[in-house]
């Protein structure tokens, strides 16, 4: 006999069903609650509840509308609210915690409560969520290696667990069993991609429940690595942005329990330099509307983007800094407005909802101003406000050695006389500008691994001067090891001649620290030459939201009032900065730029308030020069590695190659797809060694790629190895097979194999792969 969804849902209402017990809460009080996880179902004080959640991060939005947000996610139809904790935004310096004001962890708890949402906290100790550094504290560091975070290294693990400790003596009281609202708490984020050492989960898992949490803990991963670390004492849920029926497939492959999407992506964060992202209605309702039939519970991420203030935007693998809009096209937008996708998402969700629930209508709109255009008129170089102070070392180390979090940092030395040359180093994170007396001779750019610049011939000695700009460090895979700043050896060739390493530098920072500190600058009136400091501002009436212009800036950090509203950069997309109206006085407002590539155009430099922002409009002429495009792919007489056809569908495969072949790059030659169409794409691409595991791809860059979407949407070739399957690489319109997308490994591996990730979706989904071929060699890409 069947029952129908909603009588089985009131009939279990009358007994607990049996749990988890290792995942099951406690009832400590008469007050408290009781959340667990049955056999079919998650439980509130014994009677089937489905959790509709939305992920909203308290950090990125202003504390004063927390409430207008979280009225604004229960009128959609969620009855909980996902929140993700950044150990660094809370410990920037070692030891040293913040909980106040914006930071105020608990108040977000309490008002979610009052707004009747329940709440499922995501501590960390990683979190990824374009977040600097994955909310990992830069200070870790400190300690050599590169593959010990995220880890059993105690040099990890000692600070990981004092911080979930420091967690749960902040939040512990605001759980569910303690008469709070939080329901479930993750330990770490999407650990399957990284790694697959269960023990260190059981260790976190350890720490979460010593530091007193007693409600249910869990863990997720994206669909094909949910069996990588499922443990029976962590339950677990699946995250995807497509095909929920592949999801819970794989829950109910490793557990017995409720199903639960544990984040379903309603749209998709920006980069600077590539198209911005949306996400589509129709299939994302269809989704919610199957969840929600199938019993299943599930998070939107997000239901409410907003805005990466500061500087603690991250950046996408290899090196691709995110935007400081968040607005992700979420159905909640950046400034909290309502429209299309807000309203689809409540009429997808209205049907389930439990007996007598009834949504509230959304609150009102935040007002919106106009700013007219209003003068910088005074000015500082970047050269002059650095610090008095001077680090010296023999050569220049990691920034992370010299206790500087991030900012600007000056290397001087000098450079004897002699003859015309070249001066190169290991690597510099991020971007920087190298000049001789003064003189600016190029840049160097991590996102090309341009890591050389030329020199011409001295008379007499001169002053070697590189002033470099940390932008963001990596959030998503082993790159997160990413040690900003001037890496040694740095040398010098002359032509002709041999490298020479120069040595006796001196070292000054700007350290813009946890919340982009504002240094003491002595402005005067007049335009900066370079990089610089401009101040201005402007007289408000009233303190609306509004979205300050920068399409006429070049590449920076904006200051309000001396609180950092974050980055700009005009190659876009984004083109404006979200203002909220709390930020602003009635009165005068002092308004701080910091433009590092200078401001386009003659004549007073001036920024406006729109009342609108400008999310899509990319301007790639404006970025720094890229390496000259004149390679060609050279495949004649070089045998694949391996040849064949891909599975149709949208699961993940393993290829493996009759024996391993040594080189430095590597090619993947598409033939056809399984619609016929002419298009190519792939949402991940890995390279296997002989024993099945994946190769480090912390140094790889595209060397070469026929097409590639890059103005309909963000079809990028780097999409392929960033880690990301719910982005792709895709080719254009009008290009035909075959195509061939190239990776520089940057160093020889030996590869004896390959893993490939379609771009996902459902049956049909066009530029997946069926005939393929792999080479790799050291010269398949030549110079023309």
């Amino acid at each position: 006999m069947t029952i129908s969804f909603q009588r089985r849902r009131l009939l279990q209402g009358a007994a607990l069903l049996p749990a988890l017990l290792p995942l099951t809460g406690t009832l400590h009080a008469a007050a408290s609650r009781r959340f667990a996880i049955g056999d079919h179902d998650f439980l509130l004080d014994g009677k089937p509840i489905q959790i509709r959640c939305g992920e909203m991060h308290f950090a990125r939005v202003p504390r004063e509308y927390w409430a207008h947000r979280l009225k604004t996610i229960k009128a959609m139809g969620l009855n909980t609210v996902c929140a993700y904790l950044f150990w660094n935004y809370h410990e920037w310096r070692e030891g040293r915690y913040d909980w106040a004001a914006q930071r105020d962890a608990a108040e977000f708890c309490r008002l979610a409560q009052q707004e009747g949402l329940w709440v499922i906290l995501r501590p960390g100790p990683y979190a990824c969520a374009e977040w600097e550094m994955g909310g990992l504290p830069w200070w870790l560091l400190k300690h050599d290696g590169d593959a010990f975070l995220r880890t059993r290294d105690e040099a990890y693990l000692a600070p990981a667990r004092r911080w979930l400790q420091e967690v749960g003596r902040v939040l512990g009281p605001q759980q569910v069993t303690h008469g709070g609202p939080i329901l479930m708490v993750q330990v770490e984020n999407e650990y399957g991609f990284y790694g697959d050492d269960v023990g260190y989960l059981r260790v976190l898992r350890q720490a979460l429940l010593d530091a007193g949490f007693d409600v249910p803990l869990f863990q997720c991963n994206p669909t094909n690595a949910v069996a990588r670390t499922h443990i029976p004492e962590l339950f677990s849920v699946a995250n995807f942005g497509s095909d929920p029926a592949a999801g819970f497939k794989a829950l109910d492959a490793v557990q017995k329990g409720p199903r639960m999407c544990g984040e379903y992506y309603s749209g998709w964060f920006d980069t600077w330099g590539s198209p911005h992202r949306r996400g589509g209605v129709e299939g994302a309702t269809k989704d919610i509307a199957a969840m929600l039939k199938a019993n299943g519970s599930f998070s939107l991420y997000m239901a409410h983007g907003g805005t990466t203030f500061g500087l603690w935007g991250g950046c996408d693998r290899p090196f691709r800094p995110d935007t400081t809009s968040y607005d992700y096209d979420a159905p909640i937008s950046e400034a909290g407005w309502i429209g299309e996708k807000f309203d689809a998402y409540r009429t997808a969700m209205t049907p389930f909802l439990a007996p007598g629930e009834k949504l509230p209508e959304p609150p009102p709109r935040m007002a919106t101003m106009t700013i007219s255009p209003f003068a910088l008129a005074e000015s500082v170089p970047v050269k002059s406000a650095l610090p008095a102070r001077v680090i010296k070392d023999v050569s220049p180390r990691p920034i992370e050695q010299y206790d500087i979090s991030r900012g600007l940092v000056s290397y001087r030395v000098t450079l004897p006389a002699g003859p015309a040359g070249v001066v190169e180093v290991a690597r510099a994170r991020d971007l920087a500008w190298v000049t001789l007396d003064g003189k600016q001779l190029g840049t160097f750019d991590t996102r090309y691994r341009r890591y050389k610049v030329d020199v011409p011939a001295r008379g007499k000695p001169a002053v070697l001067e590189i002033l470099l700009y940390t932008i963001a460090r990596v959030n998503f895979g082993p790159e997160v090891h990413d040690r900003k700043g001037i890496h040694g050896p740095v040398t010098f060739t002359p032509k002709g001649g041999s490298a020479q390493p120069l040595e006796h530098w001196e070292i000054r920072a700007l350290d813009f620290d946890a919340d982009g500190v504002l240094p003491k600058l002595a402005f005067r009136k007049g335009r900066g030459k370079g990089g610089a400091f401009y101040r201005g501002g402007f007289d408000a009436a009233r303190t609306d939201d509004t979205f300050l212009d920068m399409s006429a800036w070049g590449q920076g950090v904006v200051w309000i009032n001396g609180r950092c509203l974050g980055r700009f950069w005009s190659i876009g997309p984004t083109q404006t900065m979200y203002l909220p109206g709390p930020w602003i006085r009635k009165g005068r407002n002092e308004v701080v730029v910091l433009d590092l590539t200078g401001p386009r155009g003659q004549g007073t430099l001036t920024i406006a308030g729109l009342t609108t922002p400008i999310l899509d409009q990319l301007h790639r002429e404006r970025d720094f020069p890229r390496p000259p495009g004149t390679a060609r792919v050279q495949l004649d007489g070089v045998k694949p590695a391996h040849e064949g056809e891909f599975a149709p569908g949208s699961q993940t495969q393993d290829v493996r190659f009759a024996a391993a072949v040594k080189g430095r790059q590597f090619c993947l030659e598409s033939l056809d797809a399984f619609d016929g169409k002419p298009f190519a794409a792939v949402a991940e691409l890995a390279l296997l060694d002989k024993d099945g595991k994946t190769l480090d791809q912390s140094n790889w860059t595209i060397a070469w790629v026929d097409s590639e979407e890059a103005t309909k949407e963000d079809g990028g070739a780097l999409n392929a190895i960033n880690g990301q399957n719910s982005d792709y690489w895709i080719t254009a319109d009008k290009a035909a097979y075959p195509h061939r997308l190239v990776i520089d490994l940057g160093r020889r591996m030996d590869v004896a194999g390959l893993r490939y990730v379609p771009r996902q979706g459902p049956d049909g989904t066009p530029g997946r792969i069926r005939h393929f071929r792999a080479y790799v060699g050291d010269t398949l890409v030549v110079d023309k």
